[in-house]
């Protein structure tokens, strides 16, 4: 029998393929798209939406200081689906078999509330989790704390024990420091082996 914690899964990274250069090397190449991502759509003025910026506010903004990339800085509104590339290959298979097994599962992830509902019509497993703690709902973004608290808090599960899986090193860190089972993401494979471990998944399951 596994043995049954609670598992709160991070989403982008983890389950979901979601990064800007699967749009942006489109038109500009790996240079030019390395180049604007590191000055001009930084990750912290991502963080910013993900922790509930209006999209029509930062992109306004930005433009403003960049209006050389004024139509690549609006892209990152109007082509956003375009950042997404399916699933983490296997991930998804091992949330499969958490869900068959009865595991209860929750997701808590760095997300804009404009933007999530544009990925969730992509991803049908997102319906597996009991609940997902989106960040732009909250106004709180990991690594901080406050939004460990609140996820326990709204899936009703401890954090001493409940497993937690992120690809951030600091968000894993910030979980660890509240009690969680942290484990760092780094592919399916290790993920599995890490679950088995635990107790969670069966030894020789499901191909990953």
């Amino acid at each position: 029998m596994p043995h049954r914690p609670a598992i709160l899964f991070d989403l982008g990274g983890v389950l979901i393929d979601w990064d800007p250069r699967h749009l942006y090397r489109q038109v500009y190449g790996v240079e030019e798209t390395e180049f604007f991502l590191a000055n001009v759509c930084t990750p912290a003025w991502n963080l910013a939406l993900d922790g509930g910026r209006p999209f029509a506010e930062a992109i306004r903004e930005k433009q403003a200081s960049w209006p050389d990339y004024r139509e690549a800085i609006d892209w990152w509104w109007s082509r956003w689906e375009d950042m997404l590339n399916g699933p983490i290959p296997g991930t998804v298979e091992i949330l499969e078999e958490l869900k068959d097994l009865g595991l209860p599962l929750f997701a808590l992830t760095n997300w804009s509330a404009e933007t999530f509902p544009l990925a969730r019509k992509h991803y049908p497993f997102l319906d597996w989790f009991q609940e997902i703690v989106v960040s732009g709902r909250e106004g709180v973004v990991k690594p901080d704390p406050a939004i460990f608290r609140l996820a326990a808090l709204r899936c009703g599960i401890p954090m001493e024990g409940s497993v937690f899986i992120d690809d951030s090193r600091a968000n894993v860190d910030a979980a660890a420091a509240l009690g969680f089972d942290a484990i760092r993401f780094t592919g399916a494979g290790a993920l599995r082996r890490e679950l088995e471990a635990r107790g969670c998944l069966s030894a020789g399951g499901r191909a990953s």
